[in-house]
C-alpha cells in the first residue's frame, strides 16, 4: 500500500505544535507552571500533555523540581549563541559601515569556530578590484590577520588552531609555532594585527580586537584589500581607524573600555578616553 504523503509531511508538523503549546505557557510572569497548569493553558488530553512533558525534561526542553516545571537550562544554553550572533552582527553593523566609509576598503566581521574563523558581516568596497569575501567564508586562524588577533587574545584558540595543525597556503604563511607565538605577542603589544598575502597571494588586512560586556574577546573587525592598496605603509596609516572602529563596535554591544581599557592593548595604543 502507498504511503500518503500529505500524512507523512503533516504527523511531525502537529507534534511540533503541541510542543510549541506548552513551551509557549511558560511566560515572564508565569515562569513556573505544574502539569495540570500546562494541561489547561494548552488544552491539550491529559495524557498527551504528560508524554509530551515527560520527553521534553529527558531532552531538557524543561527541568522539573519536584511538581514544578520551568524552562530547561540546556534550551536557554542552545539558543543563546543564535540570539547572541544576531546581536553581534546588527549592533556592530554601524562600526563596520563606518569603518568601510573611512578606509575605502572592504570590512569584516569575524567570529571563531574551534580552529577557524568565519565571516559573519561584510561592508563591501567600492572599488572596482576588491578582495572577494562572503558572510560564511571560513577560513584559518594562523593565516590573516583577523585569525591572528583571535588567537591573540584568546588562549584556548591557540591551543585549537595548533592542534589542528599549521597548514602553508603561500610562501608567507607562518607555520612555525614558535614564530607564531612570537607574532601574536607582538600583536597584543601593538593592539591590532598586519598581514600580509599569508592566505592568498596578493592580499592584505588589518584587523583588531572587539570585546564584550566583560573585556572577552567576542570577534576581529578588520579591512581586506589587494596588497597593491594595502602594503605595510598603508597598513600602518589604517591601523588605528581599524582599532577605533573595533573600539566603537565594543561600546556598541556593551563593552566598558574605562574599567578593561587596562587589559586592552588596542584601546590602550590609540587612547581608549579620546
Amino acid at each position: 500500500m502507498a504511503e500518503d504523503p500529505g500524512r507523512t509531511s503533516v504527523v511531525p508538523v502537529l507534534v511540533l505544535r503541541k510542543i510549541t503549546q506548552i513551551l509557549r505557557s511558560f511566560t515572564v510572569e508565569q515562569p513556573e507552571l505544574t502539569l495540570q497548569q500546562i494541561t489547561r493553558m494548552t488544552g491539550l488530553p491529559a495524557s498527551t500533555c504528560q508524554r509530551l512533558v515527560r520527553n521534553l525534561v529527558v531532552e531538557g526542553f524543561l527541568d522539573r523540581d519536584d511538581e514544578v516545571y520551568r524552562i530547561g537550562l540546556d534550551f536557554v544554553r542552545w539558543a543563546a549563541p543564535g540570539t547572541l550572533g544576531l546581536d553581534l552582527v546588527r549592533l556592530t553593523r554601524p562600526a563596520l559601515l563606518a569603518l568601510r566609509d573611512r578606509t575605502g576598503e572592504t570590512a569584516c566581521l569575524y567570529v571563531r569556530h574551534g580552529p577557524f574563523r568565519t565571516v559573519v558581516s561584510i561592508a563591501e568596497s567600492r572599488h572596482p578590484v576588491i578582495r572577494l569575501f562572503v558572510v560564511g567564508m571560513v577560513m584559518p586562524l594562523h593565516a590573516g590577520s583577523a585569525g591572528k588577533v583571535l588567537l591573540a587574545w584568546d588562549p584556548t584558540a591557540r591551543q585549537e588552531a595548533v592542534g589542528h595543525g599549521l597548514s602553508r597556503f603561500t610562501e608567507h604563511t607562518v607555520v612555525d609555532i614558535d614564530v607564531l607565538t612570537e607574532q601574536l605577542a607582538a600583536v597584543r603589544r601593538a593592539g591590532f594585527a598586519a598581514s600580509f598575502e599569508e592566505r592568498d597571494a596578493g592580499a592584505a588586512s588589518v584587523s583588531a580586537p572587539v570585546f564584550g560586556l566583560n573585556g572577552e574577546l567576542v570577534a576581529a573587525l578588520g579591512i581586506g584589500a589587494p596588497l597593491q592598496r594595502l602594503g605595510p605603509t598603508e597598513a600602518e596609516h589604517w591601523a588605528p581607524v581599524v582599532v577605533e572602529s573595533a573600539r566603537d563596535a565594543s561600546r556598541h554591544i556593551g563593552f566598558r573600555d574605562q574599567l578593561c581599557a587596562a587589559d586592552s592593548p588596542a584601546l590602550d595604543r590609540f587612547g581608549a578616553n579620546r
